[in-house]
């Protein structure tokens, strides 16, 4: 079988564009014989000067890590170096690195300190006490200065959450001569008495300097800006403002994509800010205590607003099915990272969406009207960017560890820019009539003229949906939707769609894994083409012989043979042997029921099981994979059963076990993303002429970075 992943480059490659190139998992800068299941986490990211070394703060292990990337395309671990608090940020200099240090014991009596590093050595070379709990932490271009955000955050538990908690923040300037830092010419910059919100406490999240030595600095909570000297005279504050958002989706609790609300006059209240020349700047308004703009803006240092993204940053994420849709009540995508840069000719930010894992890539060469190029697939909750243009370089800085839940460890990510095209999405409704949210996609089915159907799981619970795939375009496009529904016009609730099948009538048969715990039966559906299910007609229920032996992990695909509807069971149920589950018959003119048994790996850690079905041909093709992620991962493979196997035995009695013969292994697919190999190949859709397309499950970007994977493995 000839893979396509390589047909993502497109039919020419005259356009230079970023694409992932390699990835690198924090804990492998722990020593030998460290712990490595403790929490670990990649925040702010610096590169040295040569852009051969990558240096992130690493709060949880209240350390600095250190990488090198003198190959960009296989990272190597250079260890991580103590230090005596939580680093906040970090910036460098040459070949020193200067880190914010926070060492405060509680709110009330915030500390910490500013260590200048030797980053081949990790010597400390300098300490500045700072008088207060440092946030970002910004270096000159020309080496001169140095800027800190003391941001001597408050505590959300007390005061309702509110500012207005002592002591004040304030912005910290230091100079620096022959690249040592001067601690005892620090200066401390007032920003009190500067913004409506509680002007007593600025709260100072983040700050860079230009190369006029003037330095931006944000009061997230506070929703203010201001640009200070290098003297330390504030040159100029304003509000951050507020937007009016449409078309957005504010309620998290129904487990359905529904993007019709608005919020007016919605704050900004931005995280990260970036200049982008010596006018103007960029900020991710993240927002806090009141805001959240879901967007991103330009600003010229007079407080002027030169462009504002609106929800268009967040509406792009939707289409690439980054949307996290438990987060629709609070900020949505959540822009907090920022970075500019100029590769070749142009000026580009890039803006980052924690809740969204994705950056996206604008050309700023007209500041008041920057154009999206591209959205690039990170890690969960990239926090920090740092673009290394004489390299052609950008890097994501990831922090969500999911140690604790058995999930990926958190990620730095690399990114190259190519004369290539651009390799994801694979997968996005852009261009579709209406805007079409989408996620946690499970089973596909191939019908004609390169259309596949793909259902969503039960992550959209309150929103059951079938959507239409066009494979002929690059990437793959969804042009239509269709609501699974009942006769009143209700969303079909109670379903954990997990695999399709055409019915040969224009509509579909559905197969959902049941959970008794949750009143969710174990059942097939008869969709009609508009996506109403028939009252009692349309449901077919697992008869008492099934019942009585069923367990949670359930149907997981659905095929249809003549009049046989084939359904893969996805691990054993309580009568099957070991490392055997069902392959389960329904026969649609006889009523009766069936099964034979698949043999399936034994795992070493965790769990093996099958995630589709689907006949083609000669055979039946099933995806067996392990629930494993990262460097764990073993078995992603897709594999073949003689349709003469395929003839099932009467339930509760002896089954036969079917043969079975590999047909493609989806590991090195899956690793050549450049990102870490994901567990959940979930869809497979086979073509008249054998041609193969497979999916994975993004979770509905919860604990998740969002990515769906979807491309062609070729014939089969």
């Amino acid at each position: 079988m000839t893979s396509a992943l390589a047909l993502l480059a497109g039919p020419a490659l005259a356009e230079m564009n970023f694409n992932r190139i390699a990835s690198f998992a924090t804990p492998l800068n722990m020593a030998e014989g460290e712990d490595i299941s403790r929490e670990t986490s990649a925040e702010i990211i610096a590169a040295t000067a040569d852009g051969m070394t990558l240096v992130y703060t690493d709060g949880p292990l209240g350390a600095l890590g250190r990488i090198d990337i003198t190959d960009a395309y296989q990272p190597k671990p250079l260890g991580n170096i103590a230090l005596d608090g939580e680093p906040t940020s970090v910036g460098i200099l040459g070949e020193t690195a200067f880190v914010g240090v926070n060492t405060s014991p509680d709110y009330d009596n915030p500390s910490g300190y500013l260590a200048a590093i030797n980053i081949k050595s990790g010597d400390e070379i300098a300490r500045c006490d700072l008088g207060g709990q440092p946030d970002s932490v910004a270096v000159a271009k020309d080496g001169s200065q140095i800027a800190v955000a003391i941001e001597n955050e408050r505590d959300e538990d007390e005061g309702d959450g509110r500012t207005g908690q002592m002591p004040a923040g304030f912005l910290t300037l230091l100079p620096v001569t022959d690249g040592a830092v001067q601690c005892d010419s620090l200066q401390q910059v007032a920003l009190t008495d500067l913004a409506e919100v509680s002007p007593e406490d600025p709260e100072p999240e983040f700050v860079d300097i230009n190369s006029l030595g003037e330095t931006v600095v944000t009061m997230q909570e506070n929703n203010h800006l201001a640009v200070v000297s290098k003297d330390g005279e504030v040159l100029a504050h304003f509000s951050a403002g507020a937007v009016d958002l449409k078309n957005i989706d504010t309620l998290d609790e129904r487990g359905s994509l529904d993007f019709d609300k608005s919020q007016l006059g919605r704050k900004r209240e931005p995280d990260a800010v970036k200049w982008l020349d010596d006018t103007h700047f960029a900020t991710a308004n993240e927002g806090d205590m009141d805001g959240g703009s879901r967007g991103w803006t330009i600003f010229s240092k007079d407080g002027t607003v030169v462009f504002e993204s609106g929800e268009s940053f967040e509406h792009a994420l939707i289409q690439i099915g980054h949307y996290p849709d438990k987060r629709s009540d609070s900020k949505g995508v959540e822009p907090e990272s920022i970075e500019t840069a100029t590769f070749g000719e142009t000026p580009m930010v890039f803006v980052g969406s924690e809740r969204g894992s994705a950056v996206g890539v604008y050309d700023a060469t007209n500041p008041s009207a920057p154009v999206l190029k591209q959205l690039l697939p990170s890690g969960i909750g990239p926090e920090g960017y740092v673009a290394i243009p004489e390299r052609n370089l950008l890097i994501s800085a990831n922090e969500v560890d999911l140690i604790e839940d058995g999930g990926v460890r958190a990620h730095v990510m690399i990114y190259e820019y190519q004369n290539a095209a651009p390799a994801y999405p694979q997968l996005t409704s852009e261009g579709a009539k209406d805007l079409i949210g989408w996620g946690a996609l499970s089973g596909m089915v191939a019908d004609d003229k390169g259309i596949v159907w793909a259902v969503n799981d039960s992550f959209y619970g309150y929103q059951p949906s079938i959507f239409k795939i066009d494979t002929t375009q690059t990437p793959a496009k969804i042009v239509d939707v269709i609501r699974v529904h009942r006769a009143d016009g209700s969303a079909a609730q109670k379903l954990d769609l997990e695999g399709i099948t055409l019915d040969g009538k224009g509509g579909f048969y559905v197969a959902s894994e049941g959970r008794t715990e949750r009143a969710i039966p174990h059942a097939i559906y008869h969709v009609q083409p508009d996506g109403l299910i028939k009252t009692n007609k349309g449901e077919i229920t697992i008869p008492a012989e099934l019942a009585a032996v069923e367990k949670r992990f359930g149907f997981e695909g659905i095929t249809k043979v003549g009049d046989t509807l084939w359904m893969a069971v996805q691990r054993e149920w309580k009568d099957d042997p070991k490392d055997h589950v069902k392959l389960v018959a329904y026969n649609l003119k006889t009523k009766e029921w069936g099964a034979v048994l698949y043999p399936k790996a034994s795992p070493e850690k965790g769990w093996v099981g099958l995630s589709e079905i689907v006949a083609h041909g000669d055979h039946v093709y099933v995806i067996e994979r392990d629930n494993q992620i990262g460097a764990d991962a073993v078995t992603k493979k897709i594999y073949r059963i003689p349709a003469s196997d395929m003839v099932p035995a009467p339930l509760g009695g002896d089954l036969p076990v079917v043969s079975k013969e590999e047909a493609y292994d989806v590991l090195p697919d899956l690793a050549a993303q450049g990102g870490y190999v994901v567990d959940k190949v979930e869809g497979l859709a086979i073509f008249e002429d054998g041609t193969a397309w497979v999916s994975t499950d993004n979770d509905g970007v919860d604990d998740s970075s969002g990515e769906t994977l979807f491309w062609s493995i070729g014939k089969l």
